[in-house]
């Protein structure tokens, strides 16, 4: 069996931040004549499905990296790697020593609930003023993250939003502590906004393509992404293809280069693919 999976923001979504009319209906296409397509995404549950609203998906979608891997058919978290007590409270200290803050992730009875203690800069502040707006998600600030730890059980991620240099300074200081990953890379709707996630180490988007591949008997996987934290799904592809709009580097990685985001590309590449 072969399965689809795309990246969402800078790949299967357009500048304005949807999936046209066109890619909903050759994924509804693919998926009815049998195919089967999925998404590895960054994106939350509550801002992607408002997104993939209007396409008929049939294999669990990877979010927030791979750490979470939710079923949209029984709309739960089939899959969590979980950061655990002691390793947040470690992040959320060298995050107070380098005066930057950001968004705490934690899931309780299959919701996710997002935190923060101060949205101290108009990058954050728009970031969650437009998942607000656009996708009714909620976001709860408190005194203390750290104090907020001791009474919650399962911290899944952290989102930290700014300009490249006090995040670069925030990623060397976590270096050190066993048991993350973090990803670095540049938000593609804005040309100074830079995005640090950090999450288990037993996730990523490679791990989600692995766990789909092997629990869902997938023979083929076919990747489509454009940005440095797509480059873990590719090398967990059988093929994986950048867009024309990915970084370099991306490109170089890739099978192939296809169509850019705004021009349909990942859609008219399986188009392409199906009809032969």
């Amino acid at each position: 069996m072969k399965l689809y999976i795309s990246d969402m923001d800078g790949t299967l979504l357009n500048k304005d931040k949807e999936i046209s009319s066109f890619s909903k209906d050759v994924i509804n296409a693919l998926i009815s004549k049998g195919g089967y397509f999925s998404i590895a995404s960054a994106r939350t549950a509550a801002t992607a499905l408002k997104i993939l609203e209007g396409i008929n998906l049939n294999v669990p979608i990877s979010l927030m990296n791979g750490v979470v891997i939710y079923n949209t058919s029984k709309a739960e978290y089939e899959k969590v790697e979980e950061l655990g007590h002691e390793t947040s409270k470690k992040i959320i200290s060298i995050l107070t020593n380098c005066r930057v803050n950001g968004l705490m992730y934690t899931i309780s009875e299959n919701r996710l609930n997002t935190y923060y203690e101060c949205l101290s800069s108009k990058i954050l502040r728009d970031f969650v003023d437009e998942r607000i707006k656009k996708y009714n998600k909620s976001f709860e600030r408190v005194q203390s993250l750290l104090d907020k730890i001791n009474k919650i059980n399962k911290i899944i991620y952290f989102t930290l939003l700014d300009e490249y240099e006090p995040l670069v300074k925030v990623q060397d200081q976590l270096q050190d502590l066993a048991g993350i990953e973090t990803s670095l890379y540049h938000d593609v709707y804005s040309e100074k906004t830079y995005l640090l996630e950090i999450y288990s180490s037993n996730a990523s988007k490679y791990n989600a393509v692995k766990y789909l591949r092997e629990k869902y008997y997938f023979d083929q996987v076919i990747g489509f992404g454009d940005n440095y934290n797509d480059i873990p799904m590719l090398k967990a592809c059988s093929q994986f293809y950048a867009v024309d709009n990915a970084v370099g580097e991306l490109k170089e990685l890739a099978t192939g280069v296809i169509g850019d985001n705004n021009s349909d590309g990942v859609a008219r590449f399986i188009k392409l693919n199906e009809d032969k």
